[in-house]
């Protein structure tokens, strides 16, 4: 289930995100400062956490790290809090699990430096000497105006502006050092995990060809990041110099790299992306599934089946392979055997992934029948209470509910899908309509009343 959400994210990251940690080297724009393009899927994001694992504890981060996917074309991570976001572009980009590894292990590098509690810090630090600028400034403009002496003011107006400009580049050198720290940690954490670092000097190798394309000259002073070949040259002797440098990603983890990189292909970009991605390996696994599911998503069902059943026999215990094939056959509006197929998925699946047993509560509840429904309405609550931020499920259990006649659950529910989508206000009034079909003091009424009293 390949799902694209917006949910925003500003009451709870804050400024975190406009001072985070970035491993490209722009700023995340405004917009994205506001609200960031999540991408839920149970494929990708066991592959990511796959890759992470290993990273993050030799880290020290364990737990409490989550792992975020942003729907975004660029080549780009960056960490705020204890959250890693990483953009569907770095994954589509990447040609091995290697590359992944090298951005991730740089994130984790400053979550575990604490960088960015240091950055608020130096920022506050930097805006103190602003003030100070400021304040000389003016008092020099006022003395001179004072002393009537006609160049003073002028240069009081120097003092402020050049202050300020010092404190800009203070903070932004500041960045810049954290930036080389995190690389130098990256490496430490993949020789400590017995991976190459030639991932992350290939990634940065393609960032300084990207910006040399482009033809912008940078400043490196005005950047919040070193240049990339400067970065390439400071850490190529120590890549080189591990024992691991050779060490090749294994061929398991090749190829579901090259499954997910078709997954995201084929939902952002189609047949043609597919195409673009394995130019020239049309029998390569990953270039059949994005095709498998381009054909799927052009609307050809009964030729996207066939495609389906030939992935599950060269790979019968893939279970996203089966979750495609009950996506596929939810289309073809045959709701029963979808069922099956996601039931299968979950079987063979690790960690019972609640997004899996969305898909199979979506199934059953299609079936109508009375029994499906129940069971239905079980699986996606069980479901909601592993995934409780994925809104659009909301809309599935509200239907079930609405379908078992129980209009006060359904309510509850739908006012949970518009608190999970951000949109408190309509959040409240299905809230306040369930309370009244609700027994007041049950868990159900005091979760409506949550919502009631939460702030917009």
């Amino acid at each position: 289930m390949f799902s694209r959400s917006r949910r925003s994210f500003v009451s709870r990251l804050g400024v975190a995100i406009t001072v985070g940690a970035s491993l490209v080297l722009t700023s995340l724009p405004a917009t994205a400062q506001r609200s960031v393009p999540v991408v839920r899927d149970a494929e990708i994001e066991r592959y990511v956490e796959d890759v992470a694992s290993p990273i993050l504890k030799a880290a020290g981060l364990q737990s409490g790290v989550d792992l975020i996917l942003v729907n975004d074309h660029r080549f780009n991570a960056f960490v705020a809090g204890r959250r890693i976001f990483l953009h569907t572009g770095a994954l589509l980009t990447a040609e091995t699990p290697n590359e992944i590894a090298g951005v991730l292990a740089h994130e984790a590098g400053h979550i575990a430096g604490g960088h960015q509690e240091r950055l608020r810090q130096q920022m506050a630090r930097a805006q103190t000497m602003a003030v100070v600028a400021m304040l000389a400034g003016i008092g020099a403009g006022v003395a001179g105006a004072a002393a009537d002496l006609p160049g003073l003011p002028q240069a009081g107006m120097g003092i402020a502006a050049g202050g300020t400009e010092a404190a800009r580049r203070s903070v932004l050198g500041y960045q810049r050092g954290e930036e080389l720290t995190a690389d130098r940690t990256a490496i430490e954490y993949l020789n400590r995990t017995k991976q190459s670092a030639a991932g992350m000097l290939k990634t940065f190798d393609r960032m300084a060809r990207d910006l040399s394309l482009s033809g912008v000259n940078v400043d490196p002073y005005q950047s919040s990041h070193p240049m990339p070949r400067d970065r390439l040259a400071t850490l190529e002797t120590l890549a080189r110099q591990s024992p691991y440098y050779a060490v090749q990603d294994p061929a398991a983890l090749r190829t579901r790299h090259d499954l997910v990189r078709a997954k995201i292909a084929a939902y952002t970009g189609g047949a043609n992306a597919v195409r673009r991605v394995f130019r020239g390996q049309s029998n390569n696994l990953g270039a059949v599934y994005g095709e498998t599911i381009a054909t799927y998503l052009n609307g050809s069902s009964r030729d996207a089946l066939a495609r389906v059943e030939r992935l599950i026999a060269a790979q019968p215990s893939n279970p996203y392979f089966h979750e495609l094939k009950g996506e596929i056959l939810l289309k073809a509006n045959n709701p029963a055997a979808a069922a099956n197929a996601y039931a299968k998925a979950i079987q063979l699946a690790p960690g019972n992934p609640g997004l899996l047993q969305i898909g199979y509560g979506r199934a059953l509840l299609a079936t109508g029948q009375p029994e499906h429904v129940r069971k239905a309405a079980e699986i996606l609550k069980a479901a909601l209470t592993r995934e409780p931020e994925y809104a659009a499920g909301y809309r599935f259990l509200a239907q079930a509910y609405g379908q078992l006649g129980d209009v006060g659950a359904a309510e509850l529910a739908t006012a949970e899908g518009h608190y999970h989508s951000g949109q408190v206000r309509e959040a409240k009034i299905f809230a306040a309509r369930a309370q009244q079909r609700l027994q007041r003091g049950t868990p159900n009424w005091l979760r409506a009343q949550d919502i009631i009293n939460a702030r917009n």
